[in-house]
């Protein structure tokens, strides 16, 4: 970031770009990493959630890693702006475009979770989620490394998402382990991998992002996109909480990963922005 120059006219210079002569307008300059975090971070979340969303199905695969960031973050209240916004955006319903997908293990557990935020309460009860925790023993019992899909998904599509953690927690407390631990990487199929990812995300979010800033940054080749979600993701769920899982998984902290791995430019240095503390424009 450039010294001297406060963020609204930052903005405003990466933004847009000069014009070739004083008498004519600035004009858009044309899409880049650094824009597109700007961008993003001055939306409102559920406009941002939006955007993240018509990108999922827009990819040549789609992206139902971030479609389960989103309905496992957001609170059913919060969902309800997420799918206005995406109807103004995209003129189409969110839940009906991941009923319409095409069948698969990630498509039915995305279903589910889609239907808990219609169906669900506020209230969660400590009752539920021990019957809940052993109907997941149970349904892990099954066969090898498989689960009872049906049952899971039973369950995901009747529980909120904090009833869904306290179960998780209760499995934790009665068993000893976390229920991840049963979902053997070795014999699992693809279900059980992408309920494996859901688990995460809903019980213990800070660990799940810090692992995925790293994985963004990591490779051949930086995941700009994916970086720029799973930070601002990181912000919504707990920037310090994710730090702290960061320097605990992987031994330095996150501004230091990030000023290691990725090439100094202003994307950077935003990004170590976004992790010291909120920014807010003047």
């Amino acid at each position: 970031m450039h010294r001297g120059i406060n963020l609204t006219t930052w903005v405003s210079l990466w933004l847009f770009e000069p014009p070739p002569t004083g008498g004519e307008s600035r004009r858009p300059i044309k899409p880049c990493t650094m824009c597109n975090i700007l961008y993003m971070w001055m939306l409102e979340p559920a406009e941002r959630d939006a955007i993240v969303a018509r990108d999922a199905f827009e990819c040549s695969v789609v992206n139902h890693r971030a479609l389960i960031e989103i309905y496992t973050r957001r609170k059913t209240n919060h969902l309800f702006f997420t799918k206005q916004a995406y109807s103004a955006l995209c003129k189409r319903n969110l839940d009906q475009d991941i009923i319409g997908e095409q069948n698969s293990p990630s498509q039915r557990i995305l279903v589910a979770l889609a239907a808990s935020h219609r169906s669900h309460h506020d209230d969660v009860s400590q009752h539920i989620a021990k019957c809940d925790a052993k109907r997941l023993y149970d349904a892990g019992k099954r066969r090898m490394g498989m689960v009872d899909e049906p049952v899971i998904l039973e369950m995901f599509s009747k529980r909120s998402i904090p009833q869904l953690s306290l179960a998780f927690s209760s499995y934790k407390h009665i068993y000893g382990h976390d229920y991840t631990n049963t979902l053997k990487k070795d014999c699992c199929g693809e279900f059980e991998d992408t309920l494996r990812m859901v688990v995460k995300c809903i019980y213990n979010p800070a660990k799940y992002y810090s692992k995925m800033v790293d994985t963004s940054m990591k490779g051949p080749e930086t995941d700009n996109r994916a970086l720029t979600r799973v930070v601002l993701g990181s912000i919504e769920v707990g920037m310090e909480e994710v730090k702290t899982m960061y320097e605990k998984g992987y031994g330095k902290k996150l501004k230091d990963a990030i000023c290691e791995l990725l090439p100094e430019d202003d994307y950077r240095d935003f990004l170590v922005a976004l992790t010291n503390g909120p920014i807010s424009i003047p």
